[in-house]
C-alpha cells in the first residue's frame, strides 16, 4: 500500500495536476495551512483526507502528514510536482523487490517555461519514497530532510517540477524562503553583516551561473542565477536585521 502526502497553501494553480498524477495511490493525505483560494476544494475532488492546520514550518508540517499515513510506503510530493507515468511504473516495479528502505528520485524543474538542465538543478535527486516505519522528517522550518534508518537507492525516472511560472511567483518565493532561511540561521546563532550578505550573494551567482553552467540554460539560466543570489542576499540581510532587534 502506498500513501501520498502533500502540504498546501494557496496552490490552486498546481495542485490539481499534482493530485491527478498520483490518483493511482492507495491513499492521498493533504495538510492545508490556511489556503484562501480553491486549493482545498480541488484537493477534495481527489481525497477525503484533507486536513486544515496551522503553519509550524515545513519539517513539522510534513511530519504531521506522515503521522496520518497508514501505507507501508510513503511518497512525499510537493504541490508543484508531478509523477509521470514512467515514474509510477518504476515505483511499482521496485517496491516489491524489497532492496531498499528509501529511494531518491531525480527532479526535472522548469523555470519560467524552460526545463533547467544546469545551474545545479539537474538531476537534483530528492529522497521522497520510503518505508513509513523507517523514515521521519527533520524539524527544520525550511529545507527539511527525510531521515531514513536503512538503505537508500535511486530511481531513474524524474518528478516534473513546475517551480516558477512567472516573475511574480519567483519574487514571492525569494521573499518567503529568505525569511525562513534567516530565521533558521538566527536560531542556530549564525551572525551576519551587510558585507557578508553581499559576498554570499556574489558567490551564489557565480556558483549557479558559471561553476554549475547555468549559462547553458539561456535567459532562464541567468534569471535563475540572479534570483538565487537575491534570495541569498535578502536572507543574510534579514538575519542582520534580526540580530539588531535582538541586541536592542
Amino acid at each position: 500500500m502506498i500513501s501520498v502526502i502533500v502540504i498546501t497553501k494557496n496552490e490552486a494553480t498546481h495542485i490539481g495536476r499534482c493530485l491527478e498524477s498520483v490518483s493511482w495511490a492507495d491513499e492521498i493525505i493533504v495538510l492545508d495551512s490556511g489556503s484562501q483560494d480553491d486549493t482545498v476544494a480541488i484537493c477534495r475532488q481527489y481525497t477525503d483526507k484533507v486536513y486544515k492546520t496551522d503553519w509550524p514550518g515545513f519539517g513539522v508540517q510534513k511530519q504531521r502528514a506522515l503521522d496520518k499515513a497508514v501505507g507501508d510506503w510513503v511518497l512525499s510530493i510537493d504541490a508543484d510536482e508531478i509523477v509521470t507515468a514512467e515514474l509510477r511504473a518504476e515505483i511499482e516495479q521496485v517496491l516489491p523487490q524489497n532492496k531498499f528502505d528509501g529511494y531518491e528520485i531525480p527532479r526535472l524543474s522548469s523555470y519560467c517555461g524552460r526545463q533547467m538542465r544546469h545551474g545545479g538543478w539537474w538531476p537534483d535527486y530528492v529522497l521522497r519514497l520510503f518505508r513509513r516505519n523507517m523514515g521521519r522528517f527533520s524539524e527544520a522550518i525550511v529545507h527539511e530532510k527525510i531521515i531514513i534508518d536503512g538503505k537508500i537507492g535511486q530511481l531513474k525516472s524524474p518528478f516534473l517540477h513546475d517551480t516558477a511560472v512567472n516573475l511574480e511567483e519567483i519574487l514571492l518565493k525569494v521573499n518567503s524562503y529568505s525569511s525562513l532561511g534567516a530565521q533558521m540561521l538566527h536560531e542556530k546563532g549564525v551572525r551576519s553583516s551587510l558585507m557578508k550578505a553581499i559576498l554570499k550573494a556574489l558567490w551564489t551567482f557565480n556558483r549557479t551561473y558559471w561553476m554549475k553552467c547555468g549559462f547553458l540554460d539561456g535567459n532562464q539560466g541567468f534569471m535563475l542565477s540572479v534570483s538565487n543570489a537575491e534570495s541569498t542576499y535578502y536572507k543574510y540581510v534579514k538575519l542582520m536585521m534580526m540580530q539588531k532587534i535582538s541586541n536592542n
